[in-house]
């Protein structure tokens, strides 16, 4: 039965089935307002906002979906949108990240909240206007060229702007940048990104369930096994599927693989945008090491496709490893004597302590997550709040800080690099025998999943739905980035323009996370 805390949020909820506690409802709106209320009074995170066409024929509705992170697990509630109003209350006065997934959401299905006041476009689609891709009727009205998008001005005297972006001086997807400064310090940082909207949440539809997971992991690259795995988790769940324990540990195995990875590149590049290069040599030799084993064992640098419905795609053999366990025992003493060095240098320090500052108060109230939240004071971690297996029995120590300054960010890398080393250990170790992948029969018939992955970011999460065919009627993947976004924009503010590389590589978010 659910508990004390779901049902204060006042609906009938379902319980579904899978790895990973989620409850779902179909509610009316004023319910559905009022249970956004109810979690943001109990200081409950908003996980996800998305909408969904389920018009077939004359009958179903365009539908609107919150899903919200209580102690007990997620609770995902669907809010079908009458033809004649097809709006919906505003999330965005409780949680401020609402408003940005709300802009996507128009422009995929063109519905808006009521009393919509930021109507500017979220995804650029160049020279259409109207180009709803999710919708069954969709139309396509050309003009002929792009307008020019509303930034909001700062005015003043000594008030100028600098325009960054959206093409960078490396190999990112675009995002533009536009602070107004006074002489070098930050007045104000407003993004712009949604430039390359790669039809992701359309082409799910298109896609057989046991083979969407190759596109679930290229939603954000340097997050594949998360996504992956996540959509595997939704899937298993429609499906009645649960995986062998060796096949759980596998995917745990290549999970904490990924984060490490990620950490070592921030690390090294952190120390560069502090001008220690030294910093970005060693831990560049590093990854590129750890990324060279990866591929060795399961075959792909980033272990892209490795995790697929059923378990994994390539079994580990023993040898393999005992060198995984190995190259642990040398990266954990390496990256010790590096933060050694991270922490006496009193250049680095200078260039990290107090910048970018973040404050706990803020952080929750802005909802920042993933590593990011947890150096600014929010404790929280799947791995440990809500294990699921192998996690269960791993007893993750969560890594945390309160200062919430560049400072902060780089010392929770370092807690996570050494905890996860520990963690992959203990997987190689103690690797369950029996199979590594096993067969999963999709229903004919309309379900409802959802995986939760604590990847490196932050949370990960994926809805999918499917149709009375049992085909993917929508599959909607949610980067951590969605709520650290805004988040950097607030870090930024009175610090000087030549640090913004600096706070900007602290959080290391995602464009391809938030373009779909």
């Amino acid at each position: 039965m659910p508990g004390t805390r779901i049902r204060r949020l006042g609906v009938d909820l379902e319980r579904l089935p899978g790895a990973t506690p989620v409850w779902h409802a179909f509610v009316v709106a004023e319910p559905w307002f009022a249970a956004a209320q109810a979690a943001r009074a109990g200081g409950w995170p908003m996980v996800s906002l998305w909408g969904t066409d389920r018009r077939a024929g004359k009958s179903g509705s365009l539908v609107v979906s919150a899903a919200f992170a209580l102690p007990e697990g997620v609770v995902w509630l669907d809010l079908a949108l009458g033809a004649a109003a097809p709006d919906y209350p505003d999330l965005s006065g409780l949680y401020p990240a609402a408003a940005r997934m709300q802009r996507a959401t128009a422009d995929l299905l063109g519905i808006r909240p009521a009393g919509d006041t930021d109507t500017r476009r979220w995804l650029d689609h160049g020279a259409w206007t109207e180009l709803h891709p999710l919708r069954h009727d969709g139309a396509v009205n050309p003009t002929p060229a792009t307008q020019d998008y509303p930034f909001v001005r700062v005015e003043g005297d000594g008030v100028h702007e600098i325009p960054v972006g959206p093409v960078h001086a490396g190999t990112i997807e675009p995002g533009h940048f536009r602070f107004s400064v006074v002489g070098e310090k930050v007045l104000r940082l407003e993004e712009r990104l949604g430039y390359v909207h790669k039809g992701i949440a359309r082409r799910f539809a298109e896609l057989a369930p046991l083979d969407a997971h190759r596109l679930a992991g290229r939603v954000s690259g340097d997050s594949t096994v998360a996504f992956a795995w996540a959509y595997c988790m939704a899937l298993e769940s429609v499906a009645g599927c649960t995986i062998p324990a060796r096949a759980a540990a596998l995917r745990a195995l290549m999970l904490e693989r990924e984060r490490v990875a990620n950490h070592l590149g921030d690390l090294g590049a952190l120390g560069n945008d502090g001008a220690f290069a030294f910093g970005l040599a060693q831990f560049s030799r590093l990854r590129e090491d750890w990324l060279r084993l990866s591929m060795q064992a399961f075959g792909h640098r980033l272990m892209m496709d490795s995790v697929v419905p059923g378990g994994v795609a390539r079994e580990l053999e023993a040898d393999m490893a005992e060198r995984i366990h190995r190259q642990c025992d040398a990266i954990e003493a390496e990256v010790r004597a590096l933060r050694a060095i991270y922490d006496e240098h009193s250049g680095l320090q200078d260039r990290f302590v107090t910048t970018g500052t973040v404050a706990p108060a803020l952080a929750a109230q802005l909802g920042l997550g993933g590593m990011a939240g947890r150096a600014s004071g929010q404790a929280l971690d799947l791995r440990c709040d809500q294990p699921w297996p192998p996690y269960e029995r791993l007893d993750v120590r969560k890594a945390g800080h309160r200062n919430g300054d560049v400072a902060a960010r780089v010392a929770v890398r370092f807690d996570e690099v050494f905890e996860s080393l520990r963690l992959i250990r203990a997987l190689c170790a103690h690797l369950p025998a029996g199979p590594a992948r096993v067969g999963v029969a999709i229903p004919a018939a309309a379900a409802f999943g959802a995986g939760r992955i604590e990847g490196w970011r932050g949370e990960v999460f994926v809805a999918l739905e499917l149709d009375d065919s049992g085909a993917i009627r929508r599959c909607h993947c949610h980067d951590p980035s969605w709520h650290n976004w805004p988040v950097l924009e607030h870090a930024v503010i009175g610090n000087i323009v030549p640090d913004f590389p600096l706070i900007n590589k602290s959080f290391n978010l995602s464009y391809a996370g938030v373009d779909g």
